[in-house]
């Protein structure tokens, strides 16, 4: 077994010399030596002419004094509290996918150039600024050590991490000793994996939180270990086969004429990562076409990243660093992210996460089924995407899930709304009306005030499946975040595994719902948000058959005392169309005359968080379960908000609780008067079916035209 030095003597061998070229730029850091310096500016360039316009401009990021890492820590920090923005657009550009592959390997072959000097740290000046009080993210990349795996990421984790990029756990130390409140996050990808699991186990006292891609604790099961042996006997002037030779070890894809592309991850996954899938299919595959075509000739360059000797060194010391990883999991009480996937040809990375899940003692996984090696690297992987998914972004020593909440970006509206909810909203066709407040009622939601605090008051239907078209109507047509008040167990994960995908909860976490209490509602109201609040709760949302568009409502009248004394306009909502959609074939009453599924029921639910706690009645059987439903023909979704109900100046009078019970009672039945509008007028809709909406767009409109009944 490797001793503790020689595990962290292996730092990626970053070295850079006065032509280094570019197109990211980048500050740099030796880490090894007191008299370590910044590289000049003038040794940052693009295309042979410097990127630099503005010296004073690049001053606090690049500069030529000496200094100790940790005074520059200090300055930098200084730098993005003085300067850094306060907050995110809602839909903010977060440059995911800018950079490809082909940038990695270009940037790659500059890299590698030696200079004599130690192990370097650089932030890519592509991270841009930080936002104020971010923490801090070191990668720690795989055993090509140039540190650019994360190259499509860049941008977006810039804004929200302060990143550095490598390794040390001098660093840790040192960033924890300047910022104590503040959790340190390592991302550990393959090798780096192993190195962060050892740093963790060596500081359990740290507040880290460590970020897993497919790492190579597992490198005893890979299908690397053939290639030592090879790799020692072949002669330094066919080192340049070395990638044909781990694509054939690895079992790779022959992409027809394109020839074989070598690569340990998905090649079709990386060239697409630039790609507008919702292009013609024609225009995807020309520029899919044009993508593998650039990557070929600089597949040459992959052996020069790693030279032989180097390989081998790397590759035993990776053994020593999975070996000294593995016999210390026991003490890591990092909270641990583990990405992992399904078609890593270089780790048995499924396999190994199921390891880890049950030998680490705080670990939530993402599995991508379909991903390779390089996943960080491959379209459709977006690691900020999942961070926030699954709630790992903090910015202090707990989370809170108001103040770290950040805002969805376009890519995130793009991914969720018109790729992967595009079939859903081609069949169920939603269409929104409001009330103004002469009570006209008109298309769209020009009825519902943009200025907050909104409480947003309505009907669940069956299984929430409304939820998901109310978010993005208020985001593509007013740029408003709405916060859905959601129970307390959609964040709790205690039905976990190993294997759980990217899925549904994971995007109601990222477009702001949050548990719903008394305390998240006040914070809500206080920042002047829009938030969504569904008094029925998973009675409503799981309700029996023949309850469609019943409301199941407790007593109090709590909700309407918290608006008023926020001054929040309250705007009653009513939904209907889910009995167009799926047919309720067996409800609470049918699972629990079924004897196995009576006892899942109960055993789920045994431990389960109750939001109505203290309440009686039928509003308070909240188990929760999953009904089997048989889908129909899709109908259509019709929403229609109430004219709004304003609060403001009222605080004094709605304390009476009976007279909030009057404005309480005054929502549940306007809701209720909209829901039986709705229900009467879909009748008159030409175009309710299916058939006809597709037949309307086929001939006369794009697809979010089509007509309704008359209002």
């Amino acid at each position: 077994m490797a001793s503790v030095a020689s595990f962290r003597v292996f730092l990626p061998n970053f070295v850079l010399n006065s032509e280094y070229k570019s197109r990211n730029r980048a500050q740099i850091q030796c880490l090894a030596a007191p008299d370590s310096s910044l590289v000049s500016s003038d040794s940052v360039v693009v295309n042979g002419a410097s990127v630099i316009g503005d010296k004073a401009r690049i001053e606090p990021l690049i500069n030529g004094e000496n200094r100790r890492l940790g005074s520059d820590f200090e300055e930098k920090k200084k730098t993005v509290k003085d300067d850094g923005d306060e907050h995110l657009e809602v839909l903010w550009d977060d440059g995911y996918g800018t950079d490809t592959v082909k940038d990695y390997l270009e940037i790659s072959k500059e890299m590698i150039r030696p200079d004599g000097g130690p192990p370097r740290w650089f932030c890519p000046v592509s991270c841009g600024q930080p936002l104020k009080d971010s923490p801090v993210l070191l990668f720690l990349p795989g055993i090509d050590g140039v540190g650019l795996g994360l190259i499509s990421h860049h941008k977006a984790l810039g804004k929200v991490f302060e990143m550095l990029v490598n390794l040390v756990e001098k660093t840790v130390r040192l960033e924890h000793a300047s910022s104590p409140n503040k959790p340190i996050y390592l991302l550990g990808e393959s090798f780096g994996g192993c190195l962060a699991l050892a740093v963790a186990a060596r500081n359990p006292s740290i507040d880290l939180v460590v970020i897993l891609v497919n790492p190579a604790t597992s490198f005893e099961r890979s299908q690397l270990q053939p290639l030592l042996p090879i790799l020692k006997s072949l002669p330094d002037g066919l080192h340049f086969t070395v990638p044909y030779l781990l694509s054939f070890i690895m079992g790779l894809v022959l992409l027809s004429s394109y020839g074989c592309l070598l690569t340990p991850g998905d090649p079709l996954k990386m060239a697409m990562i630039n790609i507008d899938s919702t292009l013609p299919p024609r225009l995807v595959l020309d520029q899919l076409s044009r993508n593998l075509t650039a990557l070929l000739p600089l597949l040459s360059g992959l052996s020069g990243i790693i030279p032989k000797d180097t390989l081998l060194w790397k590759l035993k010391l990776l053994k020593s660093a999975a070996a000294y990883a593995n016999s210390r999991l026991h003490a890591v009480k990092a909270e641990v992210l583990l990405l992992a996937s399904g078609k890593d040809n270089m780790l048995p990375s499924g396999d190994e996460a199921r390891r880890l899940w049950n030998s680490l003692q705080n670990c939530r996984a993402r599995y991508f089924k379909d991903n390779g090696h390089t996943l960080l690297l491959e379209d459709g992987v977006n690691l900020l995407t999942i961070i926030k998914g699954a709630l790992k972004y903090r910015r202090s020593s707990r989370r809170d899930y108001i103040s770290d909440f950040l805002p969805p970006s376009m890519s995130e509206f793009r991914r969720a709304f018109e790729q992967q909810n595009g079939l859903l909203r081609f069949g169920a066709s939603p269409i929104m009306f409001s009330t103004l407040e002469n009570g006209n009622i008109v298309k769209g939601i020009a009825g519902v005030p943009n200025d907050g605090p909104v409480l947003l008051v309505g009907n669940h239907m069956l299984m929430g499946l409304e939820v998901g078209f109310f978010i993005e109507a208020f985001l593509r047509e007013k740029n408003i975040v709405v916060h859905g008040l959601a129970h307390p167990e959609l964040f709790l994960e205690r039905l976990a595994t190993p294997t759980d995908e990217f899925s549904f909860l994971d995007w109601t976490r990222i477009y702001g719902a949050v548990p719903v209490t008394a305390s998240n509602l006040f914070k809500f109201l206080s920042k002047k948000s829009h938030i969504l609040l569904f008094p029925g709760g998973a009675r409503e949302a799981l309700h029996r058959k023949g309850e469609e568009y019943q409301l199941f409502w407790p007593d109090q009248p709590e909700f309407v005392r918290m608006a008023a004394r926020f001054g929040a306009t309250i705007v009653p909502f009513g939904v209907v169309g889910e009995d167009d959609i799926a047919e309720l074939v067996l409800d609470y009453d049918d699972m629990m005359k079924i004897p196995f599924l009576r006892d899942h029921i109960k055993e789920t639910n045994l431990n389960a968080v109750r939001a109505r706690t203290g309440m009686t009645g039928e509003v308070a059987n909240e188990d929760l379960f999953v009904p089997a439903l048989f889908p129909k023909l899709p109908g259509r979704f019709y929403y229609l908000f109430g004219k709004p109900i304003e609060t403001k100046g009222r605080e004094n009078e709605l304390k009476n609780k009976e007279n909030a019970n009057v404005v309480y009672l005054q929502v549940k039945s306007e809701i209720e008067r909209i829901l039986s509008y709705l229900i009467k007028k879909r009748e008159k809709d030409p175009y309710r079916g299916i058939i006809d909406r597709t037949i309307y767009r086929a001939l006369s409109a794009p697809p979010g035209q089509v007509p309704t009944f008359d209002l």
